[in-house]
């Protein structure tokens, strides 16, 4: 099950309380303080797993807390650090808190590891106490409590190229035949309701990542239809693939469904409507293909439009080349930092 958005609450442990205690041997007499300090609470942790791809692991499962330390002994014997709490989470999760809706931080480095609750400090025992002037104290302080959080986890997925198009555009077509993703195909709208990654092989040991994102339609960026779920998937893309269908099965105008899809990119953010994209007609064994591609293409000159078939392999070779060189194109220039303004996608 493929889950990309989860709220959890984690509790960080408690420390462990300090001890009141005194020396007691034979032949001693006076024994002075001997209580212990109590150990540190556990913290949670998360931590960047590359295996993962999605955060359904933490979806069963609302409370997450973190071992307490044990409290202090005689014999200044200190109490047990409780053990940290570590929560695999995939590439690409942003932390947000629940309560007051910032970033705590961004996860996309594998291994990356971020503490998000603290443990609470262990008490201090009587021996802590004791001085010239107070030779048999009897204080001691309690563990403090662990932080306590409430999170907002989302995934966006990481992907060199994403595929973009109406629903039925042939998007998981052409992800299972350029790659080895096996994602569900079928003739009817809305076939894809999560987002898939496949490896796409260049030439020797280079390889680019693509992400098919499931159809989108107007009003995505306002959340209409499956919307905010998967437009912040495309938001970690570098490279878009924009598939137009030669006939939709509604009947509309397949230039004016790019444009749609368009408009939502720039409503959602207006930096996904800088990205480099290539336009490709899909479905080119119909004889309307042709027709809708050099139309594109006329009006559409600062864009490569290419086009291909996924069932019968026309074009394929093209539109991975073409993407390749978009791909060396931004390696080469330097990255354009967005302004704050900018940086924040519309939710409308």
């Amino acid at each position: 099950m493929f889950v990309d958005r989860v709220e959890i609450t984690v509790q960080a442990g408690r420390g462990g309380n300090g001890c009141l205690s005194f020396r007691r041997e034979r032949f001693v007499p006076r024994g002075g303080p001997d209580g212990g300090d109590g150990g540190d609470g556990g913290s949670v942790v998360l931590e960047v797993d590359p295996q993962l791809s999605t955060l359904a692991p933490l979806a069963h499962r609302s409370l997450w807390r973190a071992e307490n330390g044990r409290p202090g002994q005689g014999a200044n014997r200190h109490g047990r650090k409780g053990r940290d709490l570590v929560i695999p989470v995939p590439p690409g999760t942003v932390v947000r808190d629940a309560q007051r809706g910032f970033v705590i931080k961004d996860l996309t480095a594998p291994g990356q590891r971020l503490v998000v609750a603290r443990g609470g400090r262990g008490g201090r025992g009587n021996a802590h106490f004791k001085s010239s002037t107070n030779r048999a104290p009897r204080e001691t302080t309690p563990g403090e409590p662990g932080q306590q959080r409430r999170l907002l986890l989302e995934l966006k997925l990481i992907a060199d190229v994403g595929l973009l198009g109406m629903p039925n555009a042939g998007k998981s077509t052409l992800l299972s035949r350029m790659s080895r993703a096996r994602p569900k195909i079928a003739d009817y709208p809305f076939t894809t309701k999560e987002p898939h990654l496949g490896q796409v092989h260049v030439e020797g040991d280079r390889y680019f990542v693509m992400a098919d994102i499931p159809g989108l339609i107007e009003g995505a960026h306002a959340g209409h239809g499956l919307g905010h779920d998967f437009l912040r998937h495309v938001q970690r893309t570098r490279v878009l693939v924009h598939l137009v269908e030669p006939t939709p099965m509604d009947g509309s105008d397949p230039e004016e469904n790019y444009h749609k899809i368009r408009r939502e990119l720039e409503l959602f953010d207006p930096q996904l409507a800088l990205r480099p994209e290539v336009v490709a007609v899909t479905k080119a064994d119909l004889p309307e293909a042709a027709q809708v591609q050099k139309r594109l293409a006329a009006r559409l000159p600062e864009k490569q439009v290419l086009l291909i078939s996924a069932v019968t392999g026309q074009g394929l070779r093209e539109l991975k080349w073409a993407v390749v060189e978009q791909l060396d194109r931004l390696d080469r220039e330097p990255p354009v930092q967005p302004t704050p303004a900018e940086s924040q996608p519309r939710t409308g």
